[in-house]
């Protein structure tokens, strides 16, 4: 029998990608581990492996297409694989139709004994993932599938993923097509089952729970249901059911702003889509935009010459948003210094040929993310993330370094790990390694997560200074410009010292800019004196 090797998770936030290389054919002879594909997402270009040796039996993906986590990208045989199943045809059923997201894919399945129509809903996306364009439908009309087979791949703003069936049965209509814009709770098809989702159907008939009844909050002032789970009247909630508040709450809108058109005033899941799209529309319109700043249209710029538009790549829009995103809601400052490094310069070249025996190169870069590190330690307020939802500042105890990048793709930010765990040396060596991954698409999305403070070093480049973006959910970003030689002033002459010019760009929200002040100020003390970090580190 076919084995289905579908794309694994990625990482937090991404859902899928582009399919950049198919390293496989049909007929194909594999081992365990062997790349199946290249697949770019919105940080990374990485390489997928089999799960598991055998034979490919089909190739469903190609270039240039977009995939989602859980989708099936090929199938393959064991050595004494059966032969294929064949599709059964359609079964007749009652004309009840449930709504099963497909996110429940987890959920035990229990018998009805019935065959239900079902619908099928885009599950829930990730954080403030709202839906996205279906790049391929990877079923037909009357097909058998089984539980978690994908039905649709679906590119978002992040990723391309593969959403997959909740439940097995036969597929009585699609519902959407190859370049429909869909949205989260949407229907992908109706499907014909005999089987239903533990705890997850709305139904004329509730199935029976084998199971123990939960309590889920129910506005008071409704009637209680006469069958199924008990509720417990909270004053609190709006008028809506659990998964409408939630799919809201999802898709980042306040579930009391949205005007319910059900028995008094209660939401259902069509009013809070209406809801979202007159945003949209407003949103289009101009009257809003990111907060605090208006749309405008842009001209029509043809008409003062030639122009051409290129599509962004998945990175460049990525970036794109999210600096938008970390420019309108974080209040930026920059705080500029600079260092004498002349002593520290003399050091690195002296002390060079010994860390390129380990496998790496002395850098400025290294250098200052073992000092930023320590830094962190001794002004933790630097290293934390601002909840404005519940009001708290989320201190971490944990120092992940993330180091800017030029790609031909774009700004790339891989995170160094543990980076006060690590000397100089064991730093140099793996940020060798982690900007050669990021320069030959080979980072994975582990590899761009979790980064506490970033450093980018305009270094290498020239300039005297500049302004980085802090790089949400982070509170601070280090920018590093070229060093040169100045004329300073020492016991009463003027003599040549190498000065490193830097900045750092903070969330004013958390960080005063006496603190920035301290922080970037001991930086530079621990430059020029690289002994104040065995002191104090």
């Amino acid at each position: 029998m076919a084995i289905e090797i579908k794309l694994p998770e990625l990482g937090e936030n991404i859902s899928g990608g582009r399919v950049t290389a198919v390293q496989v054919t049909a007929g194909q002879q594999i081992a365990a581990d062997e790349a199946l594909f290249e697949l770019e997402t919105d940080k990374a270009v990485i390489e997928v492996p089999a799960p598991q040796a055998g034979v490919i039996e089909k190739v469903l993906i190609k270039e240039g297409q977009d995939v989602k986590v859980g989708q099936v990208i090929v199938t393959l045989k064991e050595a004494a694989a059966a032969a294929d199943e064949k599709p059964v045809g359609p079964v007749k059923s009652e004309p009840v139709v449930e709504m099963v997201p497909a996110a429940v894919a987890s959920q035990p399945a229990i018998p009805t004994g019935k065959t239900k129509t079902v619908d099928v809903l885009i599950p829930d996306l990730g954080e403030n993932i709202s839906g996205g364009t279906v790049s391929a439908v990877l079923v037909r009309t009357g097909q058998q599938i089984e539980v978690e087979q994908a039905v649709i791949e679906l590119e978002t703003d992040k990723a391309v993923i593969e959403v997959p069936c909740p439940l097995a049965g036969v597929i009585e209509k699609i519902t959407v097509k190859t370049g429909q814009q869909v949205k989260v709770g949407q229907a992908v098809l109706q499907l014909k089952t005999s089987a239903s989702p533990l705890n997850l159907v709305r139904s004329e008939d509730p199935p029976i729970y084998n199971a123990s009844p939960v309590e889920v909050d129910i506005p008071a002032g409704q009637d209680l249901p006469k069958q199924g789970i008990p509720y417990t009247p909270s004053k609190d909630l709006a008028p809506a059911a659990p998964s409408v508040r939630r799919f809201a709450r999802e898709i980042g809108l306040d579930i009391n702003e949205v005007k319910g058109s059900g028995p008094a005033g209660r939401i259902s899941l069509d009013d809070v889509k209406a809801w979202s799209k007159t945003l949209n529309r407003q949103r289009k319109e101009g009257k809003l935009g990111l907060p605090g700043v208006a749309l405008e249209p842009l001209p029509d710029f043809s008409r003062f010459g030639l122009v051409r538009r290129e599509t962004m790549n998945k990175v460049r829009e990525t970036t794109a948003r999210h600096l938008s995103y970390a420019w309108s809601v974080i209040p930026h400052v920059t705080q500029f210094d600079k260092a004498d490094i002349t002593e520290l310069e003399n050091l690195r070249k002296s002390y060079g040929p010994m860390v390129e025996k380990a496998g790496g190169k002395l850098t400025m870069t290294a250098i200052l993310m073992k000092i930023s590190a320590i830094a962190l330690k001794k002004f933790p307020k630097f290293n934390t993330s601002i909840d404005m939802e519940r009001m708290e500042i989320i201190f971490k105890d944990y120092v992940h370094i993330g180091v800017a990048v030029d790609t031909d793709r774009g700004l790339l930010v891989p995170v160094v790990r543990n980076v006060d765990q690590k000397n100089i040396t064991e730093l140099s060596v793996e940020l060798a390694l982690i900007a050669e991954k990021a320069r030959h698409r080979k980072l994975s999305i582990e590899d761009m997560q979790g980064g506490n403070f970033t450093i980018s070093n305009l270094g290498g480049i020239g300039g005297i200074g500049f302004t980085p973006v802090v790089n949400s959910p982070e509170v601070a970003i280090m920018g590093v410009s070229r060093s040169s030689w100045e004329p300073v002033y020492q016991d009463g002459a003027f003599v040549p010292r190498f000065i490193l010019p830097f900045s750092l760009s903070y969330d004013h929200r958390i960080i005063d800019g006496a603190e920035a002040a301290r922080f970037l100020r001991w930086i530079a003390e621990a430059l020029q004196e690289p002994f104040k970090i065995l002191l104090e580190g």
